[in-house]
């Protein structure tokens, strides 16, 4: 009887940790982030860096035990969908993101692959931050978009009337890779050149998506005699090509675009050829970084192992979506609550280092209603390797 004591107390005393390890462990909350964007193609660095700017925030939040919503610490989780470039496959990529209860997807990046997806959100009373400056993704009645970054027709008349009175230039020529929202960006250009007076060479003038060789269409461009270029709506893989094409034939006026570019690839492939080139330049430049942009460049190297200027945009767009979820909670799954908060939010700027400058939704001048993320408005000149800023500006409500 002794012994069945001595054996059952034993087996008492092994079971209780066992028990204890057996216990259900409470899981940490999550907060999945959708990224439905080109990641690969020409176009593949404007996608890839959606994917890694939006990585880079929840390594920074995660690190830290995870975001704070609510009084709830959730861990964030990003599910990233490359859609190639192809409409059909980045609806595919919104209907799988959706179907996993995502209500948050930043992308997609082009003006096509964006509309496709806006019928799929809007039935799954989701949002999306798209790259792509279409304006019906934006404007009444259209609700479930908000513009990630500054568009082409916004920056393209400041860029016009700098190429005007700081370069002298007096005529312009567009060219745009033949596909929508290129041509729509041309198409834009054409008329905000107009209005600055500007003597429009050519306007109409594209190339095929997959082109190597430039040299046919810039010969005709340049035979029309422009003081400028205009490279609408162009990919970072193409803008080089552009550039060197452009110089090895002799052109010596000002070349540009609207759109974000990659400074290794130009280095890389045109050299001092893209010098004077100018774009729309990554939203933290140097002159205006805080310590916390600071701090989130350091992470976005140590994931990606360089920087890229366009990061400095694409910061914006989960941080802002955080920002509002913290506001208020309910948002998390009811974005119904993050469209009525977008209307009167705002916050100090955590990236802009002198602790005054607002971040919020902007773009009512141009949508009509406030679906735009209040990014700042930068323009670089490509110098010897590099970006350099030429200015820097603001979004007006």
């Amino acid at each position: 009887m002794k012994n069945r004591s001595i054996l059952r107390c034993t087996l008492l005393a092994i079971a209780a940790p066992l028990a204890i390890l057996a216990a259900p462990v409470h899981a940490q909350d999550v907060l999945k982030i959708g990224v439905n964007g080109v990641m690969s193609g020409e176009a593949a660095s404007w996608g890839l860096v959606n994917k890694y700017c939006a990585e880079t925030t929840a390594d920074v939040y995660n690190a830290k035990g995870g975001v704070d919503i609510g009084g709830k610490k959730y861990k964030i989780e990003i599910v990233a969908l490359d859609d190639k470039n192809d409409p059909k496959l980045s609806v595919s990529n919104a209907e799988k993101l959706t179907s996993e209860g995502i209500k948050y997807i930043i992308g997609p990046n082009i003006d096509t692959t964006a509309l496709a997806v806006k019928p799929v959100v809007e039935r799954a009373k989701a949002m999306n931050f798209p790259y792509a400056f279409a304006k019906e993704l934006y404007s009444p009645p259209a609700n479930a978009s908000v513009l990630g970054m500054v568009a082409s027709y916004q920056v393209g008349p400041i860029m016009y009337d700098y190429l005007k009175t700081k370069k002298g230039v007096k005529s312009i020529a567009f060219l745009a890779r033949n596909e929508s929202d290129s041509k729509n960006q041309q198409q834009e250009g054409v008329e905000a050149a107009k209005k600055l007076g500007l003597t429009i060479t050519a306007d109409k003038d594209t190339y095929e998506p997959g082109t190597k060789d430039f040299m046919p269409v810039l010969t005709k461009i340049i035979k029309t005699k422009p003081d400028a270029i205009v490279l609408s709506g162009v990919a970072p893989a193409d803008a080089p090509l552009l550039n060197k094409a452009a110089r090895d034939l002799g052109f010596k006026g000002s070349l540009s675009t609207e759109t974000a570019q990659d400074s290794k690839i130009l280095a890389q492939v045109a050299g001092a050829k893209a010098n004077g080139f100018l774009s729309v330049g990554g939203a933290s430049t140097p002159e205006i970084q805080s310590d916390a942009m600071k701090a989130y460049i350091e992470a976005y190297k140590k994931r990606v192992g360089e920087w890229n200027d366009e990061a400095g945009t694409k910061v914006y767009a989960l941080e802002l979506i955080i920002a509002v979820l913290q506001k208020n909670p309910a948002a998390i799954n009811d974005v119904e609550v993050f469209k009525k908060e977008m209307e009167t939010f705002s916050m100090v700027n955590p990236f802009v280092k002198d602790g005054k400058t607002k971040l919020e939704f902007t773009g009512k001048a141009d949508f009509g209603r406030r679906s735009q993320v209040g990014v700042p408005l930068v323009v670089n000149e490509f110098q010897d390797k590099d970006f350099k800023t030429l200015f820097v500006g603001t979004i007006k409500n």
